[in-house]
């Protein structure tokens, strides 16, 4: 029986089918009223990325000065456009939010980047505003691959997130000018923010309507894992824009049917989403209408919903507090940072990614010590494992799905799933369990956690759906069995051969897929060393690892693959191995 995968990382329940903009001095912005509804139409709306003089920037405004404010920097993806025929996501944004309790500023500006922003004096015009407790969303990206020099826009940063620099002749200011990268812009904002007692808060790009196989771009070159990593090595709140609407998007056509039988209804369903999507798009790729901009600023609060704890809460609406959390936000779950190069996207539980992969409570995942080991000139080591999940909740969670939609042929997965299988089938806390072995077997239920009729599988069905799936994503499956825990039985620590350890492997022999005896493996190494040294390599009882511990499980990982007869991870190495 085929399994439908959906996306469901938020509703459309709550987006209105019509979108009408209120012309009134209602927080939206820079800008102290709403543009008045243009009449909807095919032709393209007058050019709101032009210099100056044709696109002045408005002044900031905060309404109440005793209330904290959320200012939004941006492109024109974000600033007042033009009318419902092309919009930005941060004008609807304000519908989303109580006046009486939080001032929204819109601060975006059509045709700006990251440098720019700050070097025609934007930046501070926002900063010069901002107070301790207020809140600065910053996105930026679709403009900075420009030209860093030419006589008409000269908006380009350097590419990537480094301390390159550049000095040039603004052949459109006539200034000397010392360009940096876009990492360093971000940065600068971030510290900016962090310095006038704020928070700051990175967003990934909105979606362009591009499609590729029936899956849409996610994010303009690489400014959307830019700006992820930049947050990450900040440690600010980051929401992944990119990713909330492009599943939202491809969701639109109906469920999306992964079984080759059903190809023709698949193709169907993109056919339909491509479409309902491209309606959104009037202009261009880039620029959505009104109802994309809302559609946009949903997925924003989402975002900012999902986060623990939420910044924002407490100032939404009524219609910002109908919208869905997105369940992933605050994991702050990795991009592949070069989407030209391959990748190896790990998925598991805790034991590979515990909570953000930040290392509380001294407890770390083996995925997080992997990517060291590997040439990252030449391959992304992408850890998508999360906490608490099994075999069965990883997918019917949603966050293979989100996995797949940035497969690409070339890929690699790695897995690891077991330590949460034997959980209960059904009840109301977690409803993670599968049905022990590797079997046919299932089950028909009404989920008690989730309300949703569901059909639960065994262990050893969830991992070759997970190995069919990445093999007809033209990508390369990697079975590892679960690690052991810290428990020792007759000077020895125990083995899970008869359980999820050898399942995995039948499995994987079973289907042709690369194995990884990681409980195995790893066993062997604590029984070497012995109780009073395997102590410290855990951050619990005896489940979850220290970062000493971690790194450890990572090199066991590495002599794994080493030790496979023809090891597909090989040529991405590093020379020197443990």
């Amino acid at each position: 029986m085929p399994l439908l995968l959906t996306k469901s990382r938020f509703t459309l329940q709550f987006i209105p089918t019509a979108l009408i903009i209120v012309a009134a001095a209602i927080l939206t912005g820079c800008a102290s009223t709403r543009p008045k509804t243009a009449a909807a139409t095919r032709v393209p709306p007058p050019n709101t990325m032009a210099d100056l003089k044709t696109n002045p920037p408005p002044q900031v405004h905060v309404n109440n000065p005793a209330l904290p404010t959320i200012f939004v920097a941006g492109d024109s993806t974000a600033a007042r456009g033009a009318g419902e025929n092309q919009q930005g996501w941060a004008v609807p944004f304000a519908d989303y939010f109580d006046p009486a309790k939080v001032n929204l500023v819109n601060c975006a500006r059509g045709g700006r980047s990251s440098r720019t922003f700050i070097t025609e004096g934007l930046w501070d015009k926002l900063l010069a505003e901002v107070k301790p407790g207020d809140f600065v969303l910053i996105q930026f990206g679709h403009n900075d691959a420009g030209a860093i020099n030419d006589a008409s826009r000269a908006r380009g940063s350097l590419p990537g997130l480094g301390e390159e620099t550049q000095e040039i002749d603004n052949l459109l200011t006539h200034k000397h000018e010392v360009v940096h990268t876009y990492g360093w812009y971000m940065r600068k904002m971030i510290a900016d923010t962090k310095a006038k007692g704020a928070t700051p808060i990175v967003l990934t790009l909105t979606v362009r309507d591009i499609w590729h196989d029936g899956r849409i771009e996610r994010g303009s070159g690489r400014f959307s894992p830019w700006a992820a990593e930049t947050a990450f090595a900040e440690h600010v709140l980051f929401i992944d824009l990119t990713d909330i609407m492009a599943d939202q998007f491809e969701a639109m056509g109906s469920a999306r049917e992964i079984s080759p039988a059903e190809s023709a209804a698949t193709s169907a369903a993109i056919s339909r989403a491509e479409a309902k999507v491209k309606a959104l798009y009037p202009r261009d790729h880039t620029h959505f209408n009104a109802i994309g901009a809302d559609l946009h600023a949903a997925g924003v609060v989402a975002g900012l919903k999902g986060l623990r704890p939420s910044p924002i809460t407490k100032f939404l609406s009524t219609k910002g507090r109908a919208v869905p959390a997105d369940r992933f936000s605050w994991l702050q779950l990795p991009l592949p940072d070069n989407p030209k190069l391959p990748t190896l996207f790990l998925i598991g539980d805790s034991t590979v990614r515990n909570g953000r992969g930040t290392g509380a409570n001294n407890q770390w995942g083996w995925g997080d010590y992997l990517g060291k080991y590997f040439d990252l000139d030449k391959i992304n080591v992408v850890n998508r494992a999360i906490g608490g999940t099994s075999s069965r909740s990883y997918l019917t969670g949603g966050q293979w799905d989100c996995v797949l939609a940035m497969m690409k042929p070339g890929d690699f997965v790695m897995m690891q799933f077991g330590h949460n299988d034997g959980g209960a089938l059904n009840d109301r806390t977690r409803a993670r369990g599968s049905i022990p072995g590797v079997g046919e077997e299932s089950q028909s239920m009404t989920n008690l956690l989730t309300g949703q009729t569901e059909v639960a599988h065994t262990y050893g069905w969830y991992l070759r759906k997970y190995i069919a799936d990445t093999r007809t994503n033209g990508a390369t499956p990697i079975v590892c069995s679960l690690i052991p825990r810290k428990i020792w039985r007759d000077g020895k620590i125990v083995r899970n051969r008869d359980t999820y350890a050898g399942w995995a492997e039948q499995v994987a022999r079973a289907e042709n897929a690369s194995f990884i005896d990681l409980n195995e493996i790893i066993a062997k190494r604590y029984d070497a060393l012995g109780p009073e040294k395997v102590d410290p390599l855990f951050g619990d009882g005896h489940t979850h690892t220290t970062a000493i511990g971690a790194d450890l499980n990572a090199q066991c990982v590495i002599a794994g693959l080493k030790a496979l007869p023809d090891d597909p991870l090989a040529p991405y190495l590093k020379e020197a191995m443990p």
